[in-house]
């Protein structure tokens, strides 16, 4: 059976630069475009050419696509003036991009309200623009903005503007839900009613925005009803709360019926296996921390909590699970809990390379420990690095590197050479390692920051200094994340802290401390993650 085309229209760099403190450089649009363009889309939005130097820049040394059609934004040309003779015009299409995506308004209150101007004027000034484009021998593209609310408030003319840019030979005319409140049956109804008047499904695409949460929802309405382009951006990013998110619709195109057997997007299915990466790529960029809870691609979307459901899944993951997390390039946790049961816990020994026989007495006392310290305020379900040595020193297999015989941190606001208030965190560490006292102190600056990094972080630096015989084991070990949490409150309020320590070898692991001391809280996670790394490695006690 012969699959229908489907197009996929990334705007990340355009409508997902407009998202509040997102701010791409240069190169930061490279490697997205790259990314995208390895990942297989069908058109590639690079933003506004003259808008800002970056963007300008970009355009001008534009990046090499195998794969997916380079395009330029701008809008139409403005009342009073000929579509030859508009400057900003003429700076999308100097950008030489293959296709130029325009936006124009298609809500008659939009036309008199916000441009100030007559509705046959902006008319015209649609019918021209793209005439002018075509005759260039461009591929065209209309975002009719606002065209659902246009359209429920006076259809003739929302459906005449998008006749101007049809008429005129633009390819894809693009129906925007800019405001975002259209409801996926409404949008579908409404898709139906554009192909009736005239302009075939072939050349409508679909452009949804997520402020009611069904930006991907309104994306498929509209494919349903004969839409054959859909545009969003990566991870939902853009203006307000965001666009139709492209990681999850790529992989419910490709994996979900009906979409799979009748529509080809254009993406291979053993590039699914990338998402996961594409995906955390851009987090990175932004400097964010990833939804755990996206779809697909984030680190709890195959996350199975309860003892019931992860005796199920060692069964057969199909039990609980939509798709098989590998496909996505992600991965599939078990994690421990005060809810676990022993098919949880035989899940993740068996990750961590420890093998213990069915029915061992001792898993129920690794167990019973577990939830004994979620009592206590302990959370393992993400702090899987601690949960491996608690397990480790119930079954004899936990190795005593280091004995920690003391260690104290001093915060000082001071007065710097330049005479600037400045805090500093200085840390003093003493560890006993095979009968040899070894003292480590370090202070919470690094070469490259003139900011205090705080007391976490001079502890850190002084556990790591000097580590005697397996100092070389750590010297790639490095703190990434810090998360603290007050457990309960009042007075005796204890404090949990989640640290996420990293390697040269790519591996990532997560450690917990509880106190009500949040710097002894922090020690106990810290010596947890040197500890991990070390057993890792295959450091002898």
């Amino acid at each position: 059976m012969t699959r229908e085309p489907l197009s996929l229209f990334d705007t990340t760099l355009r409508d997902g630069q407009q998202t509040h403190g997102v701010d791409f450089s240069l190169d930061d649009k490279r490697r997205i475009a790259q990314a995208l363009d390895d990942l297989g889309l069908g058109y590639v939005e690079g933003g506004w050419p003259g808008a800002n130097p970056t963007d300008s820049d970009f355009f001008d040394a534009a990046p090499k696509l195998k794969n997916a059609t380079f395009t330029a934004f701008g809008m139409t040309k403005r009342a009073g003036r000929s579509a030859a003779n508009d400057d900003v015009l003429a700076g999308v299409l100097n950008a030489g991009t293959p296709a130029v995506c325009l936006v124009g308004k298609s809500h008659d209150f939009h036309v008199t309200t916000a441009l100030g101007i007559t509705l046959d004027e902006n008319r015209e000034n649609i019918r021209e623009s793209f005439a002018h484009i075509v005759a260039q021998g461009r591929e065209t593209l209309f975002d009719a903005e606002h065209f659902f609310d246009g359209y429920k408030a006076n259809p003739d003319y929302a459906l005449a503007c998008l006749h101007e840019a049809y008429n005129a030979g633009c390819r894809w005319i693009v129906l925007c839900d800019t405001n975002g409140g259209t409801l996926p049956d409404e949008i579908g109804r409404i898709v139906g009613a554009v192909i009736a008047s005239g302009i075939p499904g072939a050349n409508l695409g679909i452009h949804t925005h997520n402020d009611t949460e069904n930006a991907v929802a309104g994306s498929l309405a509209a494919v349903d009803a004969g839409a054959r382009q859909i545009q969003g951006t990566l991870n939902g990013l853009g203006e307000r709360c965001g666009n139709a998110n492209l990681i999850s619709l790529i992989p419910t195109l490709l994996l979900k019926e009906p979409y799979a057997s009748k529509y080809d997007i254009g993406i291979p299915r053993e590039k699914l296996a990338s998402l996961t990466t594409v995906s955390r790529m851009l987090d990175d960029i932004l400097n964010r921390v990833p939804n755990r809870h996206a779809a697909y691609v984030g680190a709890s979307a195959f996350t199975h909590k309860a003892g019931l459901h992860a005796s199920a899944i060692l069964k057969d993951p199909t039990t609980y699970e939509h798709v098989v997390p590998e496909e996505v390039g992600n991965a599939r946790v078990v994690p421990m809990s005060n809810q676990a049961g022993q098919s949880n816990l035989r899940k993740r020994l068996e990750e961590a390379g420890i093998a213990v026989e069915k029915g061992d007495p001792r898993l129920g006392q690794i167990l019973d420990e577990i939830k004994r310290r979620e009592d206590q305020g302990y959370a393992y379900d993400s702090a899987k690095g601690s949960f491996e040595l608690i397990a480790r020193g119930i079954l004899g297999q936990l190795p005593q590197f280091f004995d920690v015989e003391r260690y104290r941190v001093i915060v000082e606001k001071r007065r710097n050479a330049k005479g600037d208030k400045i805090t500093v965190s200085e840390a003093v560490v003493v560890v006993n390692i095979a009968g040899e006292r070894i003292i480590s102190a370090a202070d919470s600056f690094y070469a490259d920051s003139e900011a205090d990094q705080g007391p976490v972080h001079a502890l850190s630096a002084a556990l790591q200094r000097d580590l005697g015989q397996y100092q070389s084991l750590i010297d790639d070990m490095k703190l990434v994340d810090f998360k603290v949490r007050i457990t309960n409150g009042g007075t005796e309020a204890v404090t949990r802290v989640l640290i996420d320590s990293e390697d040269g070898q790519g591996r990532r692991w997560s450690t917990v401390g509880v106190s009500a001391n949040i710097v002894d809280a922090s020690f106990q996670a810290l010596s947890d993650a040197v500890t991990w790394k070390l057993i890792r490695d295959g450091a002898k006690a």
